[in-house]
């Protein structure tokens, strides 16, 4: 989408084509407009001029021409630096919002529009990351799911987490258990030294990352091509909880697995016995522990093989019989919130 709208659209925010112009206005105007209207201009949506409401994705919300014109200083500052002089057209596009701000409606605050921040597409949702990466000054608490983390997504990510140790940001991170075969990992931490702290747990929450308990990313769909950036202070503090808690049932990285106390039977079985008694399909299990299908049928069979089960109602049976139908990890000192009794809202 970002190659297409680029060859349709050579332009900045500070020279916009008359189509786009004239979109961009009317949600100025109205406060919104369809999503289908902009599906001529998606330089748009690129040049994050609009951005999807976080009520209604069917429709598109404009960024303020206020801070479309701190963007603009802030560019012209830069360009200023590296000897690229735009001045003139930029102060151009600067009266020509702020003209626009003044048909902006006054009845929604412009606070509101920052506590949640619709990112789409993956270069929008990089670049807020980076931006809370370089703001960040003391900590970084990350939820990584799934299973063995790839070379490529390691090192991705090693120069923004070496630039936050060279500052002294303290990064606490979150895996599940089968993480802890990656090799990679293994050499990522050893590398980091104790600047980073992580453990592991069965399974954990989707992807979470918080920068200095004060704004939060969470995926807005199942393809992660669309991000939630979250300032809103309770909703930040509600994942800050979540995540405190998830972290005292965990694992540190290098401290073994406890035994199930039975014999022929890992502690993974054990996770996958839990998930089977509670009716999970074997797909959702393999999703929750971060390992393929093909592995869960795997352990699955070896399961029935020690506990004697010859099918999947009797592996039920068994699996209560001898006490897997409960977590590996049960302990009362811990809550999730919304747990517990009904008056804590």
């Amino acid at each position: 989408m970002t190659g297409h709208g680029t060859q349709a659209h050579p332009h900045g925010a500070d020279r916009l084509c008359e189509p786009a112009h004239r979109v961009y206005s009317r949600a100025v105007r109205r406060g919104r407009v369809p999503r289908r209207d902009a599906e001529p201009v998606p330089c748009l949506l690129e040049l994050a001029l609009l951005h999807p409401d976080p009520d209604d994705m069917d429709w598109l919300v404009p960024t303020s021409p206020q801070e479309v014109m701190s963007r603009l200083l802030r560019g012209v500052y830069d360009e200023v630096i590296e000897g690229q002089r735009r001045v003139g057209s930029a102060v151009a596009a600067f009266e020509r919002y702020a003209g626009l701000g003044q048909q902006a409606p006054t009845a929604v605050a412009p606070a509101e529009g920052t506590a949640i921040r619709v990112l789409d597409g993956l270069s929008r949702i990089q670049t807020a990351i980076d931006e809370a990466t370089e703001a960040c000054t003391t900590e970084v608490l990350t939820v990584q799911p799934g299973g063995i983390r790839s070379e490529d997504a390691l090192t991705e990510g090693l120069h923004r987490a070496l630039e936050l140790r060279g500052r002294g940001v303290r990064m606490r991170d979150l895996y599940t258990h089968v993480a802890r075969h990656g090799q990679g990992l293994l050499n990522y931490f050893e590398l980091m030294g104790d600047a980073v702290e992580a453990r592991t747990l069965d399974e954990v929450t989707d992807r979470l990352m918080l920068f200095d308990r004060t704004v939060a990313f969470i995926p807005a769909n199942a393809e992660r091509t669309m991000a939630l950036e979250l300032r809103h202070p309770a909703l930040v503090e509600y994942l800050v909880t979540v995540f405190e808690r998830l972290w005292r049932l965990a694992l540190p990285l290098t401290a073994p697995l406890p035994d199930t106390g039975i014999d022929g039977i890992s502690h993974r079985e054990r996770s996958i016995a839990a998930l089977l008694a509670e009716g999970h399909q074997d797909a959702v299990i393999a999703e929750r522990l971060g390992i393929s299908v093909r592995t869960c049928r795997a352990h699955i069979a070896r399961l029935s093989d020690t506990l004697g089960a010859a099918s999947r109602t009797q592996l039920g049976v068994r699996i209560a019989q001898v006490g897997l139908d409960a977590s590996p990890y049960v302990r009362a000192d811990v809550m999730l919130p919304g747990q517990g009794s009904p008056s804590a809202l």
